[in-house]
């Protein structure tokens, strides 16, 4: 059984992500690490991992950042496709932490809007996150998490709203965030496309002009 598919049973027994998210922004120490995090999300860490990082991606980052925020999104991903019940993470990356202080500056400025989203997010479309359903998420966040690992600039927008829209729909079982996740996915993967294709015919057209003739 996957971690989302407990918190989908035992909703009685989780907080809800804002109030998480909340929590941790409150805390006094001044950094907290994965495994702290992982802990404190309990039985949907994977999709809160997910999310979090995901969210991470969206910020305006300084070049390279998204990579560092890609990593555990391409491991914690493929985990969804295996089905693992809890997330695995090396301990190097477990390791790791953040600045309490940076989250305290932009959580507070995600929260309200979760916590609206949260207010009428409900179970539906339960085909969507059946054996195949969750896997088929964990394959396109894969695909997406491979993107934000790469150097390209503004290219992390569009793949890390739909990583974190994916995941959020994962743990709140919404079928119809899943969709907005997916059509999200589909307009990164055009624009990625396009842009590659522009690239090249800038390139090719470069070439035939610097060419002797």
């Amino acid at each position: 059984m996957s971690d989302a598919t407990e918190t989908a049973e035992n909703p009685e027994k989780e907080l809800p992500l804002s109030a998480v998210l909340l929590e941790i922004a409150e805390l006094s120490a001044p950094r907290i690490s994965v495994e702290e995090l992982m802990q404190r999300f309990g039985g949907r860490a994977i999709g809160a991992l997910l999310f979090v990082f995901g969210l991470a991606c969206t910020l305006p980052l300084p070049p390279g950042a998204t990579t560092i925020f890609g990593l555990p999104l391409l491991l914690l991903a493929p985990q969804l496709v295996i089905g693992a019940a809890a997330p695995w993470l090396p301990e190097r990356v477990k390791s790791r932490t953040l600045s309490v202080a940076d989250l305290r500056k932009s959580l507070p400025k995600v929260i309200p809007t979760l916590q609206k989203v949260e207010a009428i997010s409900k179970p539906r479309l339960a085909l969507l996150f059946g054996a195949v359903g969750e896997r088929l998420i964990g394959l396109v966040c894969t695909a997406l998490a491979l993107v934000l690992i790469l150097p390209i600039p503004g290219g992390n927008i569009l793949p890390a709203m739909a990583v974190s829209a994916l995941s959020f729909a994962l743990i709140q079982r919404d079928g119809l965030i899943a969709l907005l996740g997916y059509a999200l996915a589909v307009t990164s993967a055009s624009v990625l496309v396009l842009a590659a294709h522009i690239i090249v015919r800038m390139f090719v057209h470069a070439l035939a002009v610097l060419s002797p003739a």
